[in-house]
């Protein structure tokens, strides 16, 4: 495989991984997105325990407002991110 197919390969397993344990086994609910983003992300988006920002994110994640977070929501929320890092380490050159 690519490195490329391999982080693909990647997200979907660390989606798959939250997801489904409350709820769905498609999607994410926000205590399983809490998890995720704590877990593996946490380098980027803190330990906060801070629950208006983690509503904040799940709101602005949940683009159809069914209560949960689906694949294509996560997948926005990754590329998001992703640019956003891209934009800071080619500044920081």
């Amino acid at each position: 495989m690519s490195d490329i197919q391999k982080g693909m390969a990647l997200l979907i397993a660390a989606f798959h991984k939250y997801s489904g344990k409350e709820g769905e086994k498609t999607t994410l609910s926000k205590g399983e997105l809490k998890d995720l983003l704590t877990a593996e992300l946490g380098d980027i988006f803190g330990k906060s325990q801070d629950k208006a920002a983690l509503d904040k994110i799940f709101k602005d994640l949940d683009a159809n407002a069914d209560g949960s977070v689906d694949f294509q929501e996560y997948a926005t929320l990754i590329a998001c991110i992703t640019m956003l890092c891209n934009e800071f380490f080619t500044k920081s050159k």
